[in-house]
């Protein structure tokens, strides 16, 4: 069976998209995870989703608890790992 034939049932899937806020001009959005960054840190302050608001142009940096993290990598976020050097 060739890889055509194997997908041609398929559906396409639409990107996962996630609801953010900015808290500088109180925009309501959604993002796709093509938006997002996630920074996984030692502890849960150095652990944190960032992006840009699509309406004022603001960064924004928001912390990510547990819950937050499985939700982003799940939904395919770019991931980086911080490490601390002693």
């Amino acid at each position: 069976m060739s890889v055509a034939a194997a997908f041609s049932g398929m559906r396409s899937v639409s990107p996962m998209v996630f609801r953010a806020g900015c808290p500088d001009c109180r925009g309501r959005f959604e993002l796709t995870a093509s938006a997002l960054r996630l920074a996984i840190g030692a502890t849960s302050k150095t652990t944190f989703y960032s992006f840009t608001c699509p309406d004022c142009g603001s960064s924004v940096r928001k912390p990510a608890g547990e819950r937050i993290v499985e939700l982003l990598t799940g939904g395919g976020v770019r991931t980086l790992r911080l490490h601390s050097t002693l």
